[in-house]
């Protein structure tokens, strides 16, 4: 019997799993003891199943550890799969409507800034290494529920020339969406810049929405305990249409 094999170690429970295929296959689930029972075709249990829509998400049922098996058992077509563990979904607290934040939109009227004083509904912030991903898909997202983006495709860099372009794009943009990834924090984002951002929110001025992408709350925590503690969004819980369609109904 061939199978694509993954061993996911130890887990905790609530950790989830993503599998991504290039066609149907079955996906199997499983802890030790139901995994070698597979492997020797004897009766095992297995959480998920027949799959035919890419990628699947699976949530760890219990700590302890566990194998993830792709086969194409009883399927014409092979398949090619990639596994990997992503970070869970957001707590319960990060799920607060975007509508209920104070300060999140800016008004209309964009601040005088040098150059281009366009207002933009949505301005973001990421690191170049998320644009596929992430970035892209949500910026066309963005422009599908007929939002204008201030969207700029470059790679971020420390020092002033990132400093300007993040102020000036939160100066015309009614809303601002930073991608945190662990591309984005390695760039040299620093505290004291982050802090900055912060400020300007304590301050009465537009905040940011931290769109989380591939990051655990645990290192949203250690690189700024403030950051970790605002409204913000996962890929992991929400699509980018869900982000897209939440700010555009934000907006109206």
């Amino acid at each position: 019997m061939q199978f694509i094999y993954k061993d996911l170690g130890f887990r905790h429970k609530g950790e989830i799993v993503e599998v991504k295929l290039t066609n149907g296959a079955n996906v199997r689930l499983m802890d030790t003891a139901n995994f070698s029972n597979y492997k020797a075709r004897r009766d095992h249990r297995y959480y998920g199943g027949l799959v035919r829509r890419s990628p699947l998400r699976l949530a760890i049922p219990r700590s302890g550890s566990w194998h993830v098996a792709v086969d194409t058992q009883g399927l014409r077509n092979g398949t090619r799969a990639s596994i990997r563990m992503v970070p869970g979904p957001l707590p319960e607290l990060k799920e607060t409507p975007l509508s209920s934040v104070s300060g999140l939109v800016r008004d209309r009227e964009p601040l005088m800034v040098e150059g281009d004083v366009r207002a933009y509904d949505v301005f973001i912030s990421h690191a170049s290494e998320d644009k596929e991903e992430v970035v892209r898909p949500l910026h066309e997202a963005l422009i599908a529920e007929g939002l204008s983006v201030w969207y700029d495709e470059i790679t971020l860099r420390i020092g002033d020339s990132l400093r300007r372009k993040i102020d000036s794009g939160i100066a015309r943009s009614r809303v601002a969406l930073v991608v945190l990834s662990p591309s984005f924090l390695s760039k040299g984002w620093t505290a004291y810049e982050l802090d900055g951002i912060v400020s300007r929110s304590v301050a009465g001025e537009q905040q940011l929405l931290p769109i989380w992408h591939n990051l655990t709350k645990q290192e949203v925590m250690d690189f700024s305990p403030s950051l970790a503690d605002k409204v913000a969004r996962s890929t992991v819980s929400h699509t980018v249409e869900d982000i897209a369609r939440e700010i555009a109904e934000l907006l109206e």
